[in-house]
Protein backbone atom coordinates (compact mmCIF):
# COMPACT_ATOMS: atom_id res chain seq x y z
CA UNK A 1 0.00 0.00 0.00
CA UNK A 2 1.16 2.88 -1.13
CA UNK A 3 1.02 5.41 2.01
CA UNK A 4 1.73 8.38 0.49
CA UNK A 5 -0.61 8.36 -1.98
CA UNK A 6 -3.54 7.98 -0.01
CA UNK A 7 -1.86 10.90 2.69
CA UNK A 8 -2.04 13.12 -0.96
CA UNK A 9 -5.00 12.20 -1.71
CA UNK A 10 -6.42 12.57 2.27
CA UNK A 11 -4.90 16.38 1.46
CA UNK A 12 -7.26 16.68 -1.49
CA UNK A 13 -10.31 15.64 -0.04
CA UNK A 14 -9.72 17.60 3.36
CA UNK A 15 -8.92 20.72 1.07
CA UNK A 16 -12.36 19.53 -1.34
CA UNK A 17 -14.18 19.68 1.89
CA UNK A 18 -13.46 23.26 3.29
CA UNK A 19 -13.27 25.22 -0.14
CA UNK A 20 -16.25 23.71 -1.74
CA UNK A 21 -18.35 25.96 0.50
CA UNK A 22 -15.86 29.13 1.57
CA UNK A 23 -15.85 31.45 -1.36
CA UNK A 24 -12.36 30.75 -2.17
CA UNK A 25 -12.22 28.54 -5.13
CA UNK A 26 -12.24 24.48 -4.46
CA UNK A 27 -11.26 23.52 -7.78
CA UNK A 28 -8.30 26.28 -8.08
CA UNK A 29 -7.26 25.22 -4.96
CA UNK A 30 -7.16 21.37 -6.10
CA UNK A 31 -5.45 22.01 -9.03
CA UNK A 32 -2.86 24.45 -7.06
CA UNK A 33 -2.38 21.22 -4.71
CA UNK A 34 -2.72 18.77 -7.20
CA UNK A 35 0.76 19.91 -8.84
CA UNK A 36 2.45 20.95 -5.78
CA UNK A 37 1.93 17.25 -4.21
CA UNK A 38 1.83 15.41 -7.41
CA UNK A 39 -0.79 12.52 -6.45
CA UNK A 40 1.14 10.12 -9.11
CA UNK A 41 -2.26 9.59 -11.12
CA UNK A 42 -2.90 10.38 -14.51
CA UNK A 43 -3.49 14.00 -16.04
CA UNK A 44 -6.86 12.98 -17.52
CA UNK A 45 -7.84 11.32 -13.78
CA UNK A 46 -6.85 14.10 -12.07
CA UNK A 47 -8.72 16.14 -14.08
CA UNK A 48 -11.66 14.10 -13.81
CA UNK A 49 -11.07 13.34 -9.85
CA UNK A 50 -11.15 17.12 -8.98
CA UNK A 51 -15.26 17.46 -10.38
CA UNK A 52 -16.34 13.92 -8.87
CA UNK A 53 -14.33 14.42 -5.78
CA UNK A 54 -17.29 17.24 -4.95
CA UNK A 55 -20.14 14.73 -4.74
CA UNK A 56 -18.95 13.92 -1.68
CA UNK A 57 -19.43 17.79 -0.59
CA UNK A 58 -22.54 17.82 -2.16
CA UNK A 59 -23.95 14.76 -0.39
CA UNK A 60 -23.04 16.90 2.90
CA UNK A 61 -25.89 19.29 1.82
CA UNK A 62 -28.14 16.51 1.30
CA UNK A 63 -27.76 14.94 4.74
CA UNK A 64 -27.72 18.25 6.32
CA UNK A 65 -30.40 20.49 4.70
CA UNK A 66 -32.71 16.88 3.77
CA UNK A 67 -35.69 18.75 5.79
CA UNK A 68 -35.65 21.40 3.67
CA UNK A 69 -34.96 19.86 0.61
CA UNK A 70 -37.66 17.05 0.07
CA UNK A 71 -40.53 18.10 -1.16
CA UNK A 72 -42.77 14.88 -0.10
CA UNK A 73 -44.65 13.81 2.75
CA UNK A 74 -46.76 11.14 3.90
CA UNK A 75 -51.06 11.90 3.62
CA UNK A 76 -50.88 11.32 7.75
CA UNK A 77 -48.42 14.59 7.99
CA UNK A 78 -50.56 16.55 5.82
CA UNK A 79 -51.23 20.03 6.85
CA UNK A 80 -54.79 20.13 5.33
CA UNK A 81 -53.54 23.49 3.82
CA UNK A 82 -54.28 24.27 0.69
CA UNK A 83 -51.61 25.39 -2.05
CA UNK A 84 -53.56 26.64 -4.68
CA UNK A 85 -55.56 29.66 -5.36
CA UNK A 86 -58.18 28.78 -7.36
CA UNK A 87 -59.11 25.65 -5.90
CA UNK A 88 -60.34 22.59 -8.19
CA UNK A 89 -61.99 19.59 -7.01
CA UNK A 90 -63.31 17.72 -10.15
CA UNK A 91 -61.47 16.81 -13.34
CA UNK A 92 -57.95 16.16 -13.52
CA UNK A 93 -56.51 19.96 -12.17
CA UNK A 94 -58.60 18.58 -9.22
CA UNK A 95 -57.17 15.70 -8.33
CA UNK A 96 -53.65 17.19 -8.89
CA UNK A 97 -54.57 19.59 -6.19
CA UNK A 98 -55.81 17.00 -4.18
CA UNK A 99 -52.31 15.02 -4.74
CA UNK A 100 -50.41 18.07 -4.11
CA UNK A 101 -52.23 18.69 -1.12
CA UNK A 102 -51.98 15.68 0.21
CA UNK A 103 -48.43 14.65 -0.37
CA UNK A 104 -46.08 18.11 -1.65
CA UNK A 105 -44.69 20.55 0.10
CA UNK A 106 -45.67 23.48 -3.08
CA UNK A 107 -43.44 25.75 -1.60
CA UNK A 108 -40.01 23.55 -1.82
CA UNK A 109 -41.19 22.52 -5.01
CA UNK A 110 -41.33 25.83 -6.51
CA UNK A 111 -37.74 26.38 -4.56
CA UNK A 112 -36.67 23.05 -7.11
CA UNK A 113 -38.40 24.69 -9.82
CA UNK A 114 -36.52 27.79 -9.11
CA UNK A 115 -33.21 26.31 -8.76
CA UNK A 116 -33.89 24.40 -12.22
CA UNK A 117 -33.89 27.50 -13.46
CA UNK A 118 -30.52 28.83 -11.86
CA UNK A 119 -29.06 25.54 -14.03
CA UNK A 120 -30.07 26.91 -17.29
CA UNK A 121 -27.28 29.27 -17.59
CA UNK A 122 -24.62 26.66 -17.10
CA UNK A 123 -26.26 24.27 -19.17
CA UNK A 124 -26.64 26.92 -22.13
CA UNK A 125 -23.14 28.88 -21.60
CA UNK A 126 -21.25 26.61 -19.69
CA UNK A 127 -21.50 23.23 -21.37
CA UNK A 128 -19.53 24.57 -24.66
CA UNK A 129 -16.95 26.16 -22.78
CA UNK A 130 -15.97 23.48 -20.40
CA UNK A 131 -13.49 21.73 -23.04
CA UNK A 132 -11.72 25.15 -23.98
CA UNK A 133 -11.53 26.26 -20.08
CA UNK A 134 -10.23 22.83 -18.79
CA UNK A 135 -7.50 23.35 -21.51
CA UNK A 136 -6.28 27.01 -21.56
CA UNK A 137 -7.29 27.94 -17.55
CA UNK A 138 -6.42 24.96 -15.53
CA UNK A 139 -2.77 26.96 -14.75
CA UNK A 140 -1.90 28.89 -12.04
CA UNK A 141 -1.60 32.39 -13.67
CA UNK A 142 -5.53 32.19 -14.62
CA UNK A 143 -6.53 31.12 -11.33
CA UNK A 144 -4.67 33.43 -9.30
CA UNK A 145 -5.49 36.25 -11.64
CA UNK A 146 -8.92 35.02 -10.53
CA UNK A 147 -8.18 34.67 -7.00
CA UNK A 148 -7.12 38.01 -6.50
CA UNK A 149 -9.58 39.66 -8.88
CA UNK A 150 -12.93 38.12 -6.95
CA UNK A 151 -11.00 38.83 -4.07
CA UNK A 152 -11.19 42.40 -4.26
CA UNK A 153 -14.68 42.18 -5.22
CA UNK A 154 -15.63 40.94 -1.93
CA UNK A 155 -14.38 43.33 -0.38
CA UNK A 156 -16.17 46.49 -2.17
CA UNK A 157 -19.28 44.85 -2.60
CA UNK A 158 -19.17 43.97 1.28
CA UNK A 159 -18.38 47.75 2.16
CA UNK A 160 -21.32 49.05 -0.71
CA UNK A 161 -23.73 46.39 1.00
CA UNK A 162 -23.03 47.98 4.63
CA UNK A 163 -25.38 50.85 3.94
CA UNK A 164 -28.32 48.64 2.16
CA UNK A 165 -31.12 46.81 3.54
CA UNK A 166 -31.54 43.02 1.49
CA UNK A 167 -34.42 42.99 -0.56
CA UNK A 168 -35.09 38.90 0.62
CA UNK A 169 -34.74 37.03 3.52
CA UNK A 170 -36.43 33.81 2.88
CA UNK A 171 -35.65 31.47 0.09
CA UNK A 172 -39.34 31.51 -0.67
CA UNK A 173 -39.38 35.43 -1.94
CA UNK A 174 -36.81 34.29 -4.42
CA UNK A 175 -38.24 35.65 -7.72
CA UNK A 176 -37.64 34.02 -11.04
CA UNK A 177 -36.00 36.48 -11.71
CA UNK A 178 -33.69 36.37 -8.94
CA UNK A 179 -33.24 32.74 -9.60
CA UNK A 180 -31.74 33.26 -13.55
CA UNK A 181 -29.51 35.63 -12.31
CA UNK A 182 -27.96 34.04 -10.13
CA UNK A 183 -27.58 30.65 -12.49
CA UNK A 184 -25.69 33.84 -14.60
CA UNK A 185 -23.36 34.35 -11.90
CA UNK A 186 -22.83 31.06 -11.71
CA UNK A 187 -21.46 30.64 -15.10
CA UNK A 188 -18.60 32.82 -14.16
CA UNK A 189 -17.36 30.52 -12.18
CA UNK A 190 -16.55 28.31 -15.21
CA UNK A 191 -13.08 29.79 -14.85
CA UNK A 192 -10.64 27.97 -12.08
CA UNK A 193 -10.37 30.41 -9.41
CA UNK A 194 -13.25 32.24 -9.18
CA UNK A 195 -15.80 29.86 -6.71
CA UNK A 196 -18.75 28.88 -7.53
CA UNK A 197 -20.39 29.79 -4.56
CA UNK A 198 -18.14 32.90 -4.31
CA UNK A 199 -20.24 34.38 -7.45
CA UNK A 200 -23.53 32.88 -7.01
CA UNK A 201 -23.09 34.63 -3.13
CA UNK A 202 -21.75 37.83 -4.56
CA UNK A 203 -24.32 37.59 -7.35
CA UNK A 204 -26.98 37.24 -4.58
CA UNK A 205 -25.86 40.35 -2.23
CA UNK A 206 -25.53 42.24 -5.55
CA UNK A 207 -29.62 41.78 -6.36
CA UNK A 208 -30.61 42.05 -3.09
CA UNK A 209 -30.24 38.40 -1.09
CA UNK A 210 -29.51 38.44 2.63
CA UNK A 211 -25.90 36.99 2.96
CA UNK A 212 -27.55 33.90 5.04
CA UNK A 213 -30.14 33.39 2.33
CA UNK A 214 -27.71 33.91 -0.96
CA UNK A 215 -25.19 31.41 0.87
CA UNK A 216 -28.14 29.00 1.51
CA UNK A 217 -29.17 28.93 -2.10
CA UNK A 218 -25.67 28.87 -3.37
CA UNK A 219 -25.44 25.26 -1.23
CA UNK A 220 -28.79 23.99 -3.00
CA UNK A 221 -28.02 24.84 -6.20
CA UNK A 222 -25.17 22.84 -6.16
CA UNK A 223 -26.88 19.61 -5.98
CA UNK A 224 -27.92 19.58 -9.40
CA UNK A 225 -24.81 21.63 -10.82
CA UNK A 226 -21.97 19.49 -9.05
CA UNK A 227 -23.66 16.13 -10.17
CA UNK A 228 -24.55 17.38 -13.69
CA UNK A 229 -20.81 18.47 -13.89
CA UNK A 230 -19.83 15.29 -12.59
CA UNK A 231 -21.68 13.02 -14.99
CA UNK A 232 -20.13 15.06 -17.62
CA UNK A 233 -16.73 14.41 -16.44
CA UNK A 234 -17.16 10.79 -16.09
CA UNK A 235 -18.34 10.46 -19.45
CA UNK A 236 -15.62 12.53 -20.84
CA UNK A 237 -13.28 9.60 -18.92
CA UNK A 238 -14.89 6.54 -20.03
CA UNK A 239 -15.74 5.03 -17.03
CA UNK A 240 -12.50 2.62 -17.65
CA UNK A 241 -11.63 3.29 -14.30
CA UNK A 242 -8.55 1.14 -12.62
CA UNK A 243 -9.57 -0.93 -8.71
CA UNK A 244 -6.71 2.02 -7.49
CA UNK A 245 -8.45 4.50 -9.42
CA UNK A 246 -12.17 3.80 -7.54
CA UNK A 247 -10.28 3.72 -4.20
CA UNK A 248 -8.90 6.90 -4.57
CA UNK A 249 -12.02 8.50 -5.99
CA UNK A 250 -14.15 6.92 -3.11
CA UNK A 251 -11.52 8.01 -0.48
CA UNK A 252 -11.67 11.54 -1.24
CA UNK A 253 -14.93 11.78 -1.70
CA UNK A 254 -15.54 10.27 1.51
CA UNK A 255 -12.81 12.68 3.57
CA UNK A 256 -15.01 15.63 1.58
CA UNK A 257 -18.39 14.76 3.01
CA UNK A 258 -16.89 14.87 5.89
CA UNK A 259 -15.14 17.84 6.04
CA UNK A 260 -17.88 19.57 4.24
CA UNK A 261 -20.52 18.98 6.86
CA UNK A 262 -17.99 21.08 9.44
CA UNK A 263 -16.93 23.55 6.78
CA UNK A 264 -21.19 23.84 6.03
CA UNK A 265 -21.85 24.24 9.95
CA UNK A 266 -18.56 27.17 10.37
CA UNK A 267 -19.87 28.95 7.77
CA UNK A 268 -23.69 29.47 8.08
CA UNK A 269 -22.61 30.05 11.93
CA UNK A 270 -19.81 32.45 10.70
CA UNK A 271 -21.80 34.34 8.48
CA UNK A 272 -24.89 35.69 11.07
CA UNK A 273 -22.22 37.90 12.97
CA UNK A 274 -19.51 38.27 9.98
CA UNK A 275 -19.22 39.31 6.16
CA UNK A 276 -17.35 38.04 3.75
CA UNK A 277 -13.99 40.79 3.40
CA UNK A 278 -11.60 38.23 5.41
CA UNK A 279 -12.13 35.47 2.30
CA UNK A 280 -11.50 38.38 0.07
CA UNK A 281 -8.21 39.09 2.13
CA UNK A 282 -7.57 35.55 1.90
CA UNK A 283 -7.85 35.23 -1.63
CA UNK A 284 -5.68 38.14 -2.55
CA UNK A 285 -3.22 36.96 -0.91
CA UNK A 286 -3.12 33.44 -2.04
CA UNK A 287 -3.09 34.55 -5.44
CA UNK A 288 -0.40 36.61 -4.86
CA UNK A 289 1.99 33.67 -3.30
CA UNK A 290 0.63 31.68 -6.30
CA UNK A 291 1.83 34.75 -8.73
CA UNK A 292 5.40 34.56 -7.48
CA UNK A 293 5.84 30.74 -7.47
CA UNK A 294 4.60 30.89 -11.08
CA UNK A 295 7.07 33.55 -12.31
CA UNK A 296 9.99 32.00 -10.62
CA UNK A 297 9.23 28.68 -12.25
CA UNK A 298 8.16 26.96 -8.44
CA UNK A 299 4.96 25.48 -10.36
Amino acid sequence: MNLILWLKVLALGIVEGITEWLPISSTGHLVLLGEVLNPGMSEEFMKMFNVVIQLGAIMAVVVLYFGKLWPFHTAKTASGRNWFRNPQTEGFGGRFQSFANRYCHMDKIVMWLKICVSTLPAIVLGLPLDDWVEEHMHRPVPIASMLILYGVLFIVIEGWNKTRSPRVTRIRQLTWRDALLIGIFQVLAIIPGTSRSGATILGGILIGLDRTVAAEYTFYLAIPTMVGASLLKLVKFGFGFTGMEIAVLLFGMVVAFAVSVLAIKFLMSYIKRHDFKVFGVYRILLGILVLIFAFTNIL
